[in-house]
Formats: structure tokens, sequence, C-alpha cells
């Protein structure tokens, strides 16, 4: 029988309400337990579900299932089975996806990402690597993979206690992996590429943004040149730019691998360049702004709200007129609200009218789940010079 863990009535009420997590503040008896899966009660000794207990995490637990049964081989099966049917519905257009989204699949810090025959898992917590073990049995019995790769290179395993590295679980990952998106295909990294080898929760933006592509395009902050694939499909010229030199030598093979010429990469400061080609008169039919994570820290989005206004300033400034911008930050502690108003501001100081075409989120298959406000980190809209 699993050990219990007792939580205060702020921790249970949290609970109940819906987010999984328990944070360590809220958990008035610790389990004797190392890490695993423990019964959790309330103060009053009422059961309130099955949890990961991770004793070093500040998140202390995270939610299961409300039911009192074993956590086995058989219950990690079962949500896997269910993450993987609510992917088949949404059919996506790709052979790269997201197969596991942590909470919002019910299967807490556990990520699974799928690259044509290849799985690359990331196991975010204490509790969670102790069902190492039954995760890849059940894994490799629904997906039948060529290779299974452990993504574990992530700080937030310092967290809990746990070593980084990048490990094989099972079979063979290649370096690369060469995957479909829609129309283009491009070279993943599972080994050393950024998350588990590509950004798969833009997957859906890309698609639109090359919907909307015409003419002269702008792929700002291009990385491995993912969008500006995307934008080639249509476009006459694409222009891509990154501070980095290797990360644009993928995008030149990106592009190769798909035989578009009319990419044109550029190693530069994508602040510094939106500057220079305003000077110049440079103008673009769609602009996509898509940069790093301004503010990791919540005392940082101040100084992100100003970097996020002067990119999209500047963006704005350079588009045709019924040119498209798409930007996105994937800043969480830059909400919603505060991206619009941002926009908004910047739109005033460009000094000309703005369309908003519609906003943009993650991919469907990495779902928020609404009651838990971390998991709605990416943010975007579409707008339209007039």
């Amino acid at each position: 029988m699993a050990e219990t863990a007792r939580i205060s009535r702020r921790g249970a009420a949290r609970w109940m309400q819906g987010h999984p997590w328990i944070y360590r503040s809220d958990v008035v008896q610790p389990p004797p337990a190392v890490a695993g899966a423990v019964r959790v009660e309330s103060e009053d000794g009422r059961f309130q579900g099955m949890a990961l207990w991770s004793p070093r995490s500040t998140i202390s637990l995270r939610m299961l299932t409300r039911e009192e049964r074993s956590i086995d081989g058989a219950f990690w099966a079962a949500r896997i089975g269910a993450a993987a049917a609510y992917r088949e519905r949404l059919a996506p257009d790709a052979t790269a996806y997201r197969l596991v989204h942590g909470e919002a699949d019910g299967l807490p810090s556990l990520v699974v990402d799928r690259y044509d025959r290849y799985l690359v898992v990331q196991l975010l917590s204490a509790g969670l690597e102790r069902f190492r073990g039954e995760i890849v049995d059940a894994l490799r019995e629904r997906f039948e993979p060529a290779g299974i790769l452990a993504r574990h290179d992530v700080a937030v395993r310092d967290f809990e206690g746990l070593p980084r590295g990048v490990e094989p679980l099972y079979g063979t990952v290649p370096e690369q992996v060469a995957v479909r998106e829609g129309a283009v295909r491009y070279l993943a990294a599972p080994h050393h590429g950024q998350k588990t080898g590509a950004f798969l929760d833009q997957r859906e933006n890309r698609v639109r943004a090359g919907e909307l592509s015409r003419g002269r395009a702008l792929d700002c902050f291009a990385y491995h040149g993912s969008f500006a694939l995307h934008l080639a499909t249509r476009a006459e010229r694409v222009v891509a730019v990154d501070s980095s030199g290797p990360a644009l030598e993928r995008a030149a093979a990106n592009a190769a691998l798909n035989g578009f010429a009319q990419i044109t990469p550029i190693e530069a400061n994508v602040f510094e360049f939106l500057r220079a080609e305003e000077a110049a008169g440079s103008r673009y039919d769609i602009v996509v702004v898509d940069p790093p994570a301004f503010a990791k820290r919540r005392d940082a989005v101040a100084s992100a709200i100003r970097g996020y206004k002067e990119v999209n300033l500047r963006a704005l400034r350079i588009l045709e007129p019924g040119g498209y911008l798409c930007t996105f930050s994937c800043s969480y502690h830059v909400d919603h609200a505060a991206f619009r108003e941002m926009l908004r501001s910047a739109a005033a100081d460009a000094g000309r009218p703005v369309r908003w075409i519609e906003a943009r989120g993650q991919a469907l298959d990495h779902p928020e789940l609404l009651q838990v406000a971390e998991s709605a980190y990416l943010k975007g809209a579409i707008l339209q010079a007039l």
C-alpha cells in the first residue's frame, strides 16, 4: 500500500478546483517515501487522491487521480493510450508532434515528442522518474518506436535532485531526423536541438504563416528557419535573420532539403537589422517575429515588454500596406492581456492603423489546462498593416 501525505486546507482546495500541483508549504505531513506515488489526505484525514511525490521539489505533489488505486504499468499504459487517442483525432499533417503534454494529458511532468519513427521523452520530476521502466514499456507497446531518447539536459531536474543528461532508453535515435510538417521538410536534432529537437509548439502557426505568405518575406529570430520554410512555399524571396551562425547553417540545410533557393540567411542582431531596414526604406509583405523568451522571471516583465514593443514597432514600420505581421511571445510571465496591450502601443507608435486578424497560441497537440495558467505560455497574433 502506498505511503500517505497530508496537505493543508488551502492545498486541498486548490487540488479540488482542478490545479494538480501541491507546493511544499501546503504539505503538513510529508510521506516517509523517498519518491514515487503516494496517497494524499486532507488535514482531517479525508482521502484526496493519488499523486507523484518529489521530496526535494517546491512542487511536492502532482495529482494523478482522485481514485484510490495502484499506480502501476496498467495506469501508465491507459493514460498514454488516452493521450495518443487525442492526437489521432487531431490527425496532425506532420511526422513530428507532441504525444504527451504533461498535466494537460493527466501525466504531470512527462513530455513525449514524436520525430517520425523515434520518440524523445522528458521525465521532469523525481516522482515520475520512479516509473521510468513502466513508462518506457507503455510507450514501446503503444507506438512501437525504432528508438526512445531521454532529453534530461534541463535545469528543472536540478530542483528535483535528479541528474542531467541525454541517454538512450530503447533502441537508437540518430543525431538528425528528417521530418515533414505540412508541405515542408526539416531536420530535427533530437540529441542537441532546442526543446526535444525542434519547436513543435509553433507547428500550426508556421503553417498559417505560410498560407498568408507572398512577395518579400522576413523571418526574425529564424533559428533553424522553420518559419522561413513555410514562408518560402508562396513568397518570392525570404530573408531569415538570426544572431547564431550555426543555427543559420541548419536553416540553410533545411532550405536545401526543400529546394528553396529563395531563402537568404543573414547573421545579425534582429533589433539592429530592423532599424537598418527601416532606415533603408525596405518593405516586406509579411514579417514573422518569434523571439526567445524575454522574461524568464517575473521581475523581468517590464524590460521584456520594452523589448517586445521595440521589435514589433520596427516590424510594423517595414510592412507594405496590406502586409501581415505574425508575432509571438513564449514568455509565460507576459500574459495575453499584456501582450495585446504591447501590440496596441507598438501600432500607435508606428503611426499606422493595424487590423487584428486573429489570436494564435500553441499547437493543439500542446493543450492548455484551463485551471493551470502556467500551461498557457505561448501567445501570438496575426496583424495586418493598413
